[in-house]
Protein backbone atom coordinates (compact mmCIF):
# COMPACT_ATOMS: atom_id res chain seq x y z
CA UNK A 1 0.00 0.00 0.00
CA UNK A 2 0.93 3.35 -0.82
CA UNK A 3 0.15 7.05 0.60
CA UNK A 4 0.36 10.42 -1.02
CA UNK A 5 1.97 13.01 1.54
CA UNK A 6 1.62 16.50 0.39
CA UNK A 7 3.58 19.26 1.94
CA UNK A 8 3.05 23.22 1.96
CA UNK A 9 4.81 25.94 3.76
CA UNK A 10 7.20 29.13 4.14
CA UNK A 11 10.13 27.58 2.51
CA UNK A 12 13.67 26.92 5.14
CA UNK A 13 16.46 24.67 5.28
CA UNK A 14 15.43 21.26 6.03
CA UNK A 15 12.05 21.01 4.94
CA UNK A 16 12.64 17.80 3.40
CA UNK A 17 14.83 16.22 5.82
CA UNK A 18 12.41 16.72 8.49
CA UNK A 19 9.42 15.03 6.72
CA UNK A 20 11.32 12.30 5.44
CA UNK A 21 12.99 11.79 9.05
CA UNK A 22 8.95 11.66 9.88
CA UNK A 23 7.99 9.41 7.88
CA UNK A 24 10.88 6.80 8.75
CA UNK A 25 10.82 6.97 12.58
CA UNK A 26 6.91 5.50 11.30
CA UNK A 27 8.40 2.95 9.22
CA UNK A 28 7.03 4.95 6.08
CA UNK A 29 9.51 4.42 2.86
CA UNK A 30 9.42 7.14 0.37
CA UNK A 31 9.34 5.64 -3.16
CA UNK A 32 9.16 9.17 -5.44
CA UNK A 33 9.55 12.33 -4.25
CA UNK A 34 9.21 15.79 -6.10
CA UNK A 35 9.24 19.63 -5.12
CA UNK A 36 9.68 22.95 -5.34
CA UNK A 37 10.14 26.25 -4.41
CA UNK A 38 7.92 28.96 -5.96
CA UNK A 39 9.07 32.77 -4.52
CA UNK A 40 9.07 32.06 -0.33
CA UNK A 41 6.52 28.59 -1.04
CA UNK A 42 7.62 25.52 -0.39
CA UNK A 43 5.74 22.49 -2.10
CA UNK A 44 7.00 19.08 -2.10
CA UNK A 45 4.63 15.39 -3.04
CA UNK A 46 5.66 12.41 -1.77
CA UNK A 47 4.80 8.54 -2.37
CA UNK A 48 5.37 6.34 0.29
CA UNK A 49 5.36 2.45 0.71
CA UNK A 50 3.21 2.57 3.87
CA UNK A 51 2.43 -1.56 4.97
CA UNK A 52 5.60 -1.60 7.51
CA UNK A 53 4.17 1.28 9.58
CA UNK A 54 5.33 0.97 13.27
CA UNK A 55 1.77 2.18 14.15
CA UNK A 56 -1.98 2.60 12.62
CA UNK A 57 -2.12 4.62 9.06
CA UNK A 58 -4.77 6.41 11.05
CA UNK A 59 -2.03 7.31 13.61
CA UNK A 60 0.61 7.58 11.07
CA UNK A 61 -1.63 10.63 9.60
CA UNK A 62 -2.52 12.70 12.99
CA UNK A 63 1.25 12.10 13.68
CA UNK A 64 2.50 13.83 10.31
CA UNK A 65 -0.40 17.05 10.77
CA UNK A 66 1.33 17.48 14.46
CA UNK A 67 4.88 17.07 12.91
CA UNK A 68 4.08 19.42 10.50
CA UNK A 69 2.36 21.95 12.26
CA UNK A 70 5.27 22.12 14.73
CA UNK A 71 7.37 22.93 11.81
CA UNK A 72 4.92 26.03 10.47
CA UNK A 73 3.82 23.52 7.69
CA UNK A 74 1.12 21.55 6.15
CA UNK A 75 1.41 17.99 5.83
CA UNK A 76 -1.46 15.77 4.68
CA UNK A 77 -1.38 12.30 4.07
CA UNK A 78 -3.55 10.22 1.62
CA UNK A 79 -3.54 6.69 1.50
CA UNK A 80 -3.97 5.46 -2.14
CA UNK A 81 -7.38 4.15 -2.28
CA UNK A 82 -8.82 7.28 -1.51
CA UNK A 83 -7.14 9.30 -3.79
CA UNK A 84 -7.71 6.71 -6.47
CA UNK A 85 -11.20 6.56 -5.88
CA UNK A 86 -11.28 10.19 -5.62
CA UNK A 87 -9.93 10.69 -9.55
CA UNK A 88 -11.82 7.73 -10.88
CA UNK A 89 -14.20 9.07 -13.82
Amino acid sequence: MKAVITVIGKDAVGITAKVSTACAEFGANIVDITQKVLDDLFVMIMIAEVDSLTVKFTDFVDEMVKKGKESGLEIHVMHEDIFDAMHKI
